[in-house]
C-alpha cells in the first residue's frame, strides 16, 4: 500500500540573533510534513502492516526533501527527530505503526549514517493542531547541544481520517549551547550513545 497523500509542506527555520547575541553561522533545521489517509481510521485493525509500509516510504521521501530544504548533501546533517499526529478518527497505534518499525532505516540512508535513535514524539489531534518534533545528535545521544525540537503546524492537518507525518533535520545544534556534555569533535558514532 501507498501513502494517499494530500499535502506535503516543507519549513525552514534559520536563527541568527538568541538573547541579543549574533549566531554565527546561524543554526538552521528543516522539517517535511506528509498530510496522508488513514486507511483505518474509525475502525480497529489487528494487522498494521499496511502502515509499517508507509513508514519505510515515507522516511525516504521526507527525509530527502528535509535534506534538500537545508541546502546540503544528507552526511552534514547534525541532528534529526520525526513525530506523527493522527485525527480523532485514529489510534496512537496507527502514528506508532509508521514512526517505528521501519521509517529510520530509509532516513539513516539518506544522511549516510545515524547511530542513535531517532526521537520520535506521537499524538492524537485535530486541524491546526501543533506537532512537536524532539531532535537529537543522529549519531551520539549524550551530545547535549542537540537536545532540541521544532514546531510545526498545518492550519488545516489532521483532518479526522487523516495522519500529519514528520521527520526533521538540522546543520547544527541549539543556537549558543552552554550546558555542556560530550562535544561534537568528541563523537565515536559507534554505539549511539557517544
Amino acid at each position: 500500500m501507498s501513502a494517499v497523500i494530500r499535502k506535503i509542506v516543507t519549513v525552514v527555520e534559520e536563527t541568527l540573533m538568541e538573547m541579543g547575541q549574533k549566531v554565527s553561522p546561524p543554526t538552521r533545521r528543516a522539517a517535511a510534513i506528509a498530510v496522508i489517509e488513514n486507511p483505518f481510521a474509525g475502525r480497529y485493525v489487528e494487522d498494521l502492516s499496511p502502515l509499517i509500509a508507509i513508514g519505510e516510504e515515507l522516511g525516504e521521501l521526507l527525509a530527502k526533501r528535509a535534506v534538500a530544504a537545508l541546502g546540503i548533501e544528507g552526511g552534514k546533517v547534525h541532528s534529526y527527530g520525526k513525530a506523527a499526529a493522527v485525527g480523532e478518527n485514529g489510534e496512537l497505534e496507527h502514528a506508532a505503526a509508521i514512526l517505528h518499525p521501519k521509517m529510520g532505516a530509509p532516513v539513516r540512508k539518506v544522511l549516510g549514517k545515524g547511530a542513535a535513535l531517532i526521537p520520535s514524539s506521537k499524538k492524537r489531534s485535530g486541524p491546526g493542531t501543533t506537532l512537536d518534533i524532539p531532535l537529537g545528535h543522529k549519531d551520539a545521544a549524550f551530545v547535549r547541544s542537540h537536545f532540541d525540537g521544532m514546531e510545526v503546524q498545518i492550519n488545516d492537518a489532521p483532518r479526522a481520517n487523516e495522519i500529519m507525518v514528520a521527520v526533521a533535520v538540522t546543520d547544527s545544534g541549539r543556537p549558543l549551547p552552554r550546558v555542556g556534555g560530550l562535544a561534537v569533535a568528541e563523537i565515536k558514532g559507534e554505539d549511539g550513545l557517544r
